[in-house]
């Protein structure tokens, strides 16, 4: 499996087959994406690259944030290489603000190069993983889709309540995973196997076919599926 990009949900739109049938579609905009750190199997013991999306303001970045990315005078910098350390290749880049790490091969690969939407030309379909909406405390009806109680029939002020949660005598104890309200929403989720329809290279865009969780201008993360074999043609993509 190939190399993913990070990149940043712009929304959802819809386009036509030659056949005018419509495809809804989310589109990403999927790099440029900086190789911050290369890690290998001798120094980490597992080889990853750790890429980060979009510049963030000096101002607002920590001194540890742009120490990351370029080389800062420091008294253990100083001691470091008086001592005969060779310190790690910074990318010389600005600080970034959505930071994540591909376990691929890192083979050819350097710190400071740049990755494109280009990598995803020979991809037939993708997994993006973001944060989904947050909803904050819900209800059963909303978060777990409960019909609720009756309109009528002695039912006063609870028609959207969660109803009985109890066992009777035995267990005498609601059990462990019972669906309530709660949280909902603001979690980690994936998608898998959207297929890719469009490619911009020049805009850096990518459209794939489907939904992907966040609002919009939620931080995603892209990379080739593993779910199912690409088949011979793909009949989404468009461009």
């Amino acid at each position: 499996m190939g190399i993913g990009l990070l990149g940043q949900k712009l929304g959802m739109s819809q386009l036509y087959t030659e056949q005018g049938e419509v495809i809804p579609v989310t589109v990403i905009q999927a790099g440029p994406c900086v190789a911050l750190q290369v890690k290998t199997l001798d120094r980490d013991g597992y080889e990853a690259v750790q890429l980060g999306y979009k510049d963030k303001p000096k101002r607002l970045a920590r001194r540890s944030e742009r120490g990351h990315v370029a080389n800062i005078d420091s008294k253990r910098q100083k001691s470091a290489v008086a001592n005969g350390v060779e310190l790690a290749k910074k990318a010389e880049c600005e600080p970034k603000r959505f930071v994540r790490e591909f376990r691929v091969p890192v083979e050819g690969i350097e710190v400071g190069q740049s990755f494109d939407v280009g990598v995803f030309d020979d991809v037939f379909a993708v997994d993006v993983t973001a944060n989904s909406k947050g909803r904050g405390t819900a209800g059963v009806m909303k978060r777990h889709n409960f019909a609720g109680q009756r309109a009528t029939h002695g039912v006063k002020k609870c028609h959207r309540h969660l109803g009985g949660t109890g066992c009777s005598s035995y267990p005498s104890r609601t059990l462990k995973g019972k669906r309530m309200a709660g949280q909902y929403g603001a979690t980690r989720c994936t998608v898998r196997n959207q297929k890719v329809v469009v490619i911009d290279k020049e805009n850096n865009l990518l459209v794939i076919r489907g939904a992907v969780p966040g609002p919009t201008g939620a931080f995603v993360y892209i990379r080739p599926t593993n779910k199912l074999p690409a088949p011979k043609h793909n009949k989404w993509r468009l461009a």
